[in-house]
């Protein structure tokens, strides 16, 4: 028992330690687990040959996975994504399945073994790719959503791909397997339900499982989980959804059918189930847990011997997976439309081979398919262009993008024929709510933006706007800065608005100035440039939100506008005690100790106000009863008379 403890805490240390790092890196979790794996494996050696037995654990990770990629394909959703799905997708897993099985038959591989190598290689890592994206705000671009679309497409692709792989079985792995289990001392023979019947009873038994997980998924969950539900038992509700996965999965091996293919069926039947989102949260931490395991003895598993014996031959297959995919990617771009740095952006971050690639490979060798050596090598190739992943993003990053963008913003400055009371820099999501504004009040506004596409479609819902950097003294002049009573900054670099502030400020000191905060630390940055006005771009909204939230609590409007009320002076106070508090300690850390304790004493301080404004209000209220009360003996005396 004791040594299981020991396995478990080496596991968990090394996650605890390794994910954590390998996200504030931007390598991502599933990274993060395959580098723990490689510490505490081969180049530690605190564990050794028991990963291959907990791999066949954690590999049930995988199976909660494609349950829950199960749950999230709703029919409206796949219909409204048919054209990006099946198209972009669908191309995209057949074309490097192809161009991938060509170059392993011309390496001198068989055809079975080279189907197999180019499914595999067809798969990009779902986990990496969409955490990068989110991370970079780039997953609604239009790059992020057709890179969403293939992977959602390679996520249900890998059904059939485990449904097909049993097929391809080499004879000669089987019989070399079929020997080892019979000179094998102990044999455990696994349960089945089809293993002596005759074809035509088999797919009896195969229709039958499947309309189990079918019908009953539709019919006899609902009643369960509702059951489970008015019970008020937490544990019981994540016990039934564990339940649910464990037994179809059971169901599905006992009929010879993978596991991963019946509860990605029961998922997709559930997908429209009102406990959809339970049935996640429940099953959520032990996919991520499993998962992250598995991940963990990929890495254990690696075996540097045979990178180091093969390594140019290993970075070979690495660099040309990657560069196949990259070209199939770029053509499918090209067919499809997608320009300009949203192409290269598509092309670059699918180009990796996936975690579900590590899936197939363990998959393909307990059936016989691929050798183990074979095996061995694929896995570190995969292994490293996940890798190499970050690499492409920031290179995309820093090379790529750049290049378009000075591209993009290499035509002329528009030549501003307009001048205004109001001089508005940055016409995004703030400058045009602002710029709406004032022309609703009959205010003439000239709007800058140095972005040419922003600059293009806000002139196509016939918004006057001009192209130019609004941080050049000459297009100031050129717009009108010298007549102008009011400039509003609300351009989305940090650095770049405080110098703009600042010189104007300077250059122009009658010239009223509004600027546009991301935070509070920028909006002291501003304030001390110079800036009349500065508003944070989600304070107000926020606060609305809170008033909204406290009258869906219950609570009357007069009481609500009270409190409002209130948190408006104590943050006006607050606000402006720690702005000098801050310009005193500028010659120091920004946000030392003491600024800290100062803000904490406010929110002290908020607490209290709010205490003392209830005081007050019951106290208003008590006086209006008694008078009421006092009063009413007179109304009542002289009805009478």
């Amino acid at each position: 028992m004791t040594e299981y403890f020991l396995q478990a805490f080496i596991y968990l240390t090394a996650a605890v330690i390794a994910v954590p790092l390998a996200n504030k890196l931007g390598l991502g979790s599933v990274l993060g687990y395959l580098i723990a794996g490689v510490v505490i494996g081969p180049i530690i050696g605190l564990v050794g040959s028991e990963t291959n037995t907990i791999q066949h654990f954690a590999e049930f990770g995988v199976v909660m996975m494609l349950f829950l990629v199960g749950l999230e394909l709703e029919p409206k959703m796949l219909w409204s994504m048919r054209n990006r799905l099946l198209g972009l997708g669908g191309l995209q897993v057949v074309g490097s399945v192809a161009a991938v099985m060509v170059c392993a038959i011309y390496a001198g591989y068989q055809l079975s073994i080279a189907l197999t190598i180019g499914l595999i290689f067809s798969l990009s890592s779902t986990a990496i790719v969409l955490q990068t994206l989110s991370e970079k705000r780039l997953n609604k671009t239009h790059a992020g959503k057709n890179a969403f679309s293939v992977l959602l497409f390679q996520d249900i692709a890998v059904i059939p791909m485990l449904a097909f792989i049993p097929l391809l079985a080499l004879p000669e792995l089987v019989e070399q397997a079929q020997a080892a289990v019979s000179s094998m001392s102990e044999q455990h023979e696994q349960l089945s339900l089809v293993a002596s019947l005759p074809g035509w009873a088999y797919a009896i038994v195969l229709l039958l499982a499947i309309s189990v997980v079918v019908l009953g998924g539709h019919y006899l969950s609902r009643p369960l989980f509702k059951i489970v539900a008015e019970s008020g038992a937490r544990e019981i509700s994540t016990a039934a959804a564990l339940m649910l996965v464990i037994g179809i999965a059971a169901l599905m091996s006992l009929v010879g059918i993978s596991p991963a293919l019946g509860t990605f069926l029961a998922g997709v039947v559930l997908a429209n189930s009102e406990f959809k989102h339970e049935l996640e949260a429940n099953i959520g931490p032990f996919k991520g847990l499993l998962l992250g395991l598995f991940f963990i003895t990929v890495g254990a598993g690696i075996d540097f011997g045979v990178l180091f014996a093969d390594f140019g031959e290993i970075i070979a297959i690495t660099l040309g997976v990657m560069l196949i995919k990259a070209l199939v990617l770029y053509v499918l771009a090209l067919i499809f439309r997608i320009k300009g740095s949203d192409r290269w952006l598509f092309t670059l971050c699918l180009a990796q081979a996936g975690e579900f690639g590590f899936v197939l490979l363990s998959f393909s060798v307990q059936q016989h398919v691929i050798p183990t050596d074979l095996a061995q090598i694929l896995s570190i190739v995969v292994a490293l262009s996940m890798f190499l992943t970050p690499g492409l993003f920031i290179l995309f990053d820093k090379v790529i993008y750049p290049r378009f963008q000075v591209k993009t913003n290499q035509r002329e400055q528009d030549d501003i024929d307009d001048e205004g009371t109001v001089i508005i820099a940055g016409i995004g999501r703030f400058g045009q709510v602002v710029n709406r504004f004032l022309i609703s009040n009959n205010i003439k506004t000239v709007v800058l933006d140095y972005q040419v596409s922003q600059v293009d479609t806000i002139r196509r819902i016939n918004t006057k706007a001009y192209y130019g950097d609004a941080t050049r003294p000459d297009l100031l002049k050129t717009a009108g800065i010298e007549q102008a009573s009011l400039f509003v900054v609300a351009i989305d670099n940090r650095e770049s608005s405080v110098e703009l502030v600042k010189y104007l400020h300077q250059t122009y000191p009658k010239l009223k100035i509004v600027a546009r905060a991301f935070d509070r630390g920028h909006g002291h940055l501003l304030k001390e440039a110079g800036a009349d006005v500065v508003e944070s771009e989600t304070h107000h909204s926020a606060l609305e939100l809170g008033v909204s939230s406290l009258q869906l609590l219950g609570n009357s409007e007069e009481y609500v506008m009270r409190r409002k009320a209130t948190y408006k002076r104590v943050e006006k106070e607050a606000s402006k005690r720690l702005y000098y508090f801050w310009l005193k300690e500028s010659a120091g850390e920004r946000f030392s100790n003491d600024f800290i304790k100062l803000f904490m004493l406010y929110e002290e301080r908020l607490k209290q106000a709010m205490a003392d404004d209830n005081a007050a209000h019951q106290a208003d209220v008590g006086n209006q009863l008694d008078v009421t009360s006092t009063s009413k003996p007179d109304v009542d005396v002289s009805s009478k008379h």
